[in-house]
């Protein structure tokens, strides 16, 4: 992972990909931007520090030392309207006897270093969300499950605001982002209006695997954006709690009418082909502007409580970068991955969406071509599944 990917290699890699691809059964060709843009996606600097627990001053000079690393953030944010979209992925639950918040969601002490962070640059206003598996507002399924919302809200000077994202809210009408090269399976996502009507997005994610992308940071982490009341599995419901499977994970039923559908009329049905094209195309049509990713303590082998055969690991990280997907091709290869590999190679269960974001010219991959500031990807590189093993 250390050399320059050539040209060449891509495109060998490529034909690989599809072989791999019919190997597994998934006869669909890979999907492809009408531009090929691989070679120049853009690259952008990502900074590594160690973390070693959750202290709340640590977890705040540590995050404030990675922000410092990629240039700050005072340009970025100054009198803006922040959306972070965290990941709080399915319910609250305890795995491998640890709170949810140290294993599958993120913590809300790093939620409150990143608003602390946020507000000392100028931030008028910081919105959290994400879409809920509850009917309750985000306050008080946050409360119901212990997170301190009064030390977040004075972290971020009292300009911090929660919201479920499950439906469109207090908005009138959802807002609809649409795929600027059409998109690799969906030409738009209809979400609630918070995500649009920000200055700055901010995707603050968890290092983890993932069982149909193979592993979930700041990209994947976008998956959420998608309205459980338009997505859900009983959508069209404005007080569905149910996950995105049918429509969005197996193409079983389609999206409501007058939410954009897949262009093609004979879609793939393999989550680990959906899964991928789906995230990528969000990634497109929502582009982050600051992606951080938190990996103090996680899960190993999939993204939560419903997947068997995980682990506990304690890489004890925090990374923080301007671009979404170089921040998440180094957080791959310090989870022990390369992030280049073709559709199908380990430890990508089917495509890989970080080539296809890349591909579409929204990143950069190769970690020979992306500046590493702070510790090194071999000072703390930390293996999380072994080829063979649950990804």
């Amino acid at each position: 992972m250390s050399r320059l990917i050539t040209r060449r290699e891509m495109l060998v890699r490529s034909a690989g990909a599809a072989g791999a691809l019919a190997g597994l059964g998934l006869a669909r060709a890979v999907a492809a931007p009408p531009t090929d843009r691989f070679a120049e996606a853009p690259t952008s600097p990502v900074a590594i520090e160690r973390c070693e627990s959750y202290e709340p001053r640590l977890v705040r000079e540590r995050l404030n030392r990675a922000l410092d690393a990629i240039g700050g953030i005072g340009k970025l944010v100054a009198n803006k309207t922040v959306t972070v979209k965290l990941n709080l992925t399915g319910q609250f639950r305890k795995m491998h006897d640890r709170p949810a918040c140290e294993t599958y969601h993120t913590h809300p002490h790093v939620v409150a270093a990143l608003c602390a962070a946020l507000e000392g640059a100028g931030a008028k206003r910081i919105i959290l969300c994400d879409a809920l598996y509850y009917t309750k507002t985000a306050e008080e399924v946050l409360s119901e499950n212990g997170w301190d919302l009064a030390a977040i809200r004075s972290a971020g000077g009292q300009k911090v605001e929660f919201v479920n994202t499950r439906n469109r809210g207090e908005f009138k009408s959802y807002s609809r982002l649409k795929v600027p090269w059409g998109g690799y399976l969906y030409p738009a996502f209809d979400v609630n209006a918070v995500y649009e009507k920000c200055d700055v997005f901010v995707s603050l994610a968890k290092l983890k695997n993932h069982v149909a992308a193979g592993v979930t940071m700041s990209v994947k982490n976008l998956f959420g954006i998608t309205p459980t009341a338009l997505y859900g599995d009983d959508a069209p419901n404005d007080d569905s709690v149910k996950a995105r499977v049918a429509i969005l994970h197996k193409a079983a039923r389609k999206v409501p009418d007058g939410v954009p559908g897949e262009g093609d009329p004979n879609p793939p049905t393999d989550q680990v082909v959906r899964v991928p094209r789906i995230v990528a195309d969000i990634m497109g049509a929502r582009p982050v502007d600051l992606a951080v990713v938190e990996g103090i303590t996680t899960v190993t082998g999939g993204e939560g409580f419903w997947i068997k055969n995980t682990g506990y690991i304690e890489p004890k990280l925090l990374l923080a970068g301007r671009n979404a997907v170089c921040t998440d091709a180094i957080c791959t290869a310090v989870m022990g991955y390369d992030p280049t590999v073709g559709h199908g190679e380990f430890p990508f269960p089917g495509e890989n969406h970080l080539r296809l974001v890349a591909q579409a010219g929204l990143g950069q991959i190769d970690p020979a071509r992306i500046e590493v500031r702070g510790l090194s990807v071999k000072e703390v590189m930390t293996p999380f599944t072994r080829r063979g093993e649950a990804a």
